[in-house]
């Protein structure tokens, strides 16, 4: 489904014209969400684990 397509469909279940859809900025949902601009977000669980014990020492 390209752009145009979207828009169309969206506008006729919402009642709202194509041009306003067009201009709200709906896209395609990607089975993996894609970050531009992004490194990936990772957890480091020792660090955080770390931190926790570093601001809390009786936590455990």
């Amino acid at each position: 489904m390209n752009q145009r397509e979207l828009n169309r469909e969206v506008a006729r279940a919402t009642g709202e014209t194509v041009a306003t859809i067009g201009q709200m900025g709906f896209v395609p949902l990607e089975p993996i969400p894609f970050e531009r601009d992004r490194e990936p977000l990772i957890v480091d669980w020792e660090e955080l684990e770390a931190q926790r014990m570093m601001l809390h020492p009786c936590a455990k």
